[in-house]
């Protein structure tokens, strides 16, 4: 008897990583082994010395084949066994493990758009639909768009075992967001990227594209986030602490450093309009979806809990921004003793 294991892993596309799986065939109860594939098909080598090699690093269960077969998350190794520089998750690795005893955790929100064709799911063959506003959590054929495929999606992301925690459609037709978490780190960047692929590979079925585009359609419509949310064990028991968590990524040059890394195309969808504020200003503040980190109103009230960075991009590479994040924050806090 055998089994089949869909090996995934994140290519080096730029500016914009994506993903790439293949197939391998394993006997029941062989454990997981490292493979190989062609980088230079993946801009990870040049084709005189092509050969990378994936690391399994987290599996689950595949919820589309169903069975024994698994999903299997892989890290982009060369063939001495060292990270390929398009290894980000490498990078995170040290600095969850540095800051490990703050116990940090993560909720992501990951936006994003169903296309059919060239057009966002929902919009007219010709001209647009209504302004954005009432498709927000809407219900209803004429407010909504793709329920099925998100429906979909979600089954398969219980299935597998991932930490989804909710959905809710967006505020321009044919947008939706699904948020994981709260887990840590790399259980929250691991869990999206698999959670990512499962959202791709289930729209196939319909005959419909997802984007992580962070401003699919321009003009005055909603850009697509992945607003994220994070807490250390201090946050979540002493309101000084979110204050100096925010204080810390309004550091020195700490909001540019960010925002460089929260996903390309930014300035497109920081623009200061749609409940973002300016890429190149840096604000926080109680409720206000207007400010680059919001501390909800509830965290005020109770004195404690945790803040949310609205600046990623819907297209962040998860490792990136809680590596960031982490550390940023983390350092912050370890440095005004509010461990």
């Amino acid at each position: 008897m055998s089994y089949k294991a869909e090996y995934i892993w994140i290519d080096g596309t730029e500016p914009t990583a994506k993903l790439r799986s293949k197939t391998r065939i394993l006997a029941d109860g062989e454990a997981l082994p490292v493979w190989g594939f062609d980088g230079s098909s993946t801009n990870q080598a040049e084709g005189h010395a092509s050969d990378r090699v994936l690391q399994p690093v987290f599996s689950c269960p595949d919820p589309i084949r169903g069975g024994s077969a698994v999903l299997v998350l892989c890290e982009v190794m060369n063939i001495d066994m060292t990270p390929h520089e398009s290894n980000t998750r490498a990078l995170l690795r040290p600095v969850a493990e540095r800051f490990a005893g703050q116990a940090p955790v993560f909720g992501i929100e990951q936006e994003y758009t169903f296309f059919d064709g060239s057009r966002p799911l929902g919009f007219p063959v010709n001209g647009f639909p209504a302004a954005q506003g009432g498709y927000y959590c809407g219900v209803g054929s004429d407010e909504i768009f793709g329920r099925d495929i998100v429906e979909k999606h979600l089954d398969h992301c219980l299935a597998a075992g991932l930490s989804i925690s909710g959905i809710n459609a967006e505020v321009m037709p044919g947008q939706w967001e699904f948020q994981v978490g709260p887990v840590g780190p790399l259980e929250v960047s691991d869990q999206l990227w698999i959670a990512r692929w499962l959202l791709y590979r289930t729209a196939e079925d319909f005959n419909v594209s997802a984007t992580l585009n962070p401003k699919p359609v321009k003009g005055d419509w909603n850009g697509a986030g992945a607003h994220t949310n994070f807490s250390t064990k201090a946050m979540r028991e002493d309101y000084r602490a979110i204050i100096a968590a925010c204080e810390a990524l309004g550091e020195g040059s700490k909001p540019l450093d960010h925002v460089k890394n929260y996903g390309a195309g930014i300035d497109e969808r920081l623009t200061g309009l749609h409940e973002t504020a300016p890429w190149n200003e840096f604000s926080y503040g109680v409720s206000d979806r207007g400010a680059s980190v919001r501390i909800p109103w509830q965290v005020e009230r109770d004195g404690a809990g945790y803040i949310e960075d609205r600046r990623p991009n819907a297209n962040v590479d998860p490792y990136v921004v809680t590596r960031l994040i982490t550390d940023t924050c983390c350092s912050g806090l370890e440095r005004d003793g509010l461990l």
